[in-house]
């Protein structure tokens, strides 16, 4: 799948926001209805935090990605495949609790997503509640294969600082995972590698730029 994508890279895309709390179980009965196209979208991307990674569904995001969550940080295609295809080495089981769409909008889409996580090497699994974000591309939020510029996931009511040592971590970690992945399907988006990228947005505390949300 190829497209047009809009021309700025993913860092200008972000959502930001904090909550006056961090219950984000969701409520599929609440969820709102999503156009056939959105749908296929989020049925892909609750695929790949299932452990059901394809190309296919990695082409859901443009070479110019980011995606951003308490430990990743990945600015581009290539690091983001490398993270949904470690997923299935990592765990040997994730399933999808629920979900509930509460914004739906022409660039974006949010949902809460429940999802447990079973461990390969400790037997233990994990249920983690989050606010999923996705920052659609603007060239391709009407088509029939819908991508996405800024993939956030927050676990909690606050937002990222992107800074710190916490934040070298995550840059860090996405950086090398896919450099470390002996995997076709990786290598697939190797070319993403020189996708356009911008600077990280630094905000202290975490809370700047991040007006209050409650869903």
């Amino acid at each position: 799948m190829t497209s047009t994508t809009a021309t700025k890279p993913g860092e200008h895309y972000e959502p930001r926001q904090t909550s006056s709390n961090d219950d984000w179980k969701p409520d599929p009965s609440k969820s709102l209805p999503l156009t056939p196209a959105r749908q296929r979208l989020i049925d892909d991307i609750i695929a790949l935090y299932s452990c059901e990674p394809t190309v296919e569904r990695v082409k859901r995001y443009t070479p110019d990605c980011v995606y951003d969550d308490q430990f990743v940080y990945a600015n581009d295609r290539y690091k983001m495949a490398g993270q949904w295809f470690a997923l299935p080495k990592l765990f040997k089981a994730s399933k999808n609790e629920g979900y509930e769409i509460v914004k739906n909008e022409k660039d974006l889409i949010q949902f809460k997503n429940e999802q447990s996580w079973t461990f390969r090497v400790i037997p233990k699994t994990a249920t983690i509640n989050a606010l999923v974000s996705l920052a659609l591309d603007p060239a391709t939020a009407e088509s029939d294969f819908i991508q996405v510029k800024y993939h956030k996931d927050q676990a909690n009511d606050k937002d990222y600082s992107h800074e710190g040592l916490g934040f070298s971590f995550k840059k860090w970690q996405a950086d090398q995972v896919a450099k470390h992945m002996d995997s076709p399907e990786v290598e697939a988006f190797a070319a993403d590698k020189a996708a356009g990228k911008d600077e990280v947005r630094k905000y202290g505390d975490g809370k700047g730029s991040a007006p209050k949300l409650d869903l």
